[in-house]
């Protein structure tokens, strides 16, 4: 079983009272991109025009290739405050995940997560949250 071919990450906030600048200060760090229930997005390709249906915050970590969820992992949470009570605050009131998309390169890939990142995301009130993409596709 070899390393998946790449994995893109990104730690997701949502919830509809969510107000981005809030979570930014709380949190040290702007959001690679973010919205308010009921802001009118427009999408950059299209212009098709619609509606946020909650807040959200999102900081989006460096593609890794090959997959390196535990460096990504590192650089997020870096980037970001290590005061527990800040993220009680936000987990208290919003849904946190951190979103991977697992890339395979072949028939079989894998990975592990150490028990130090399983702890500092648990700490956080982030869930892990896991989308593996088949390489025939």
């Amino acid at each position: 079983m070899g390393p998946f071919g790449y994995s893109q990450a990104a730690l997701r906030i949502f919830g509809d009272s969510l107000v981005p600048e809030d979570v930014s200060r709380l949190l040290g760090c702007e959001p690679t991109a973010s919205e308010r229930k009921g802001e009118q997005i427009v999408g950059p390709r299209t212009g098709t025009v619609r509606v946020a249906r909650t807040g959200r915050w999102s900081l989006q970590a460096a593609r890794a290739e090959p997959e390196g969820l535990s460096g990504q992992i590192d650089e997020l949470l870096g980037r970001l405050t290590n005061d527990m009570r800040a993220w009680a605050k936000v987990s208290g009131t919003c849904r946190i995940d951190l979103f991977v998309g697992l890339f395979m390169d072949s028939g079989n890939n894998g990975l592990s997560v150490s028990p130090v990142h399983l702890l500092a995301l648990g700490e956080r009130g982030i869930e892990l949250g896991l989308d593996v993409y088949d390489h025939s596709e």
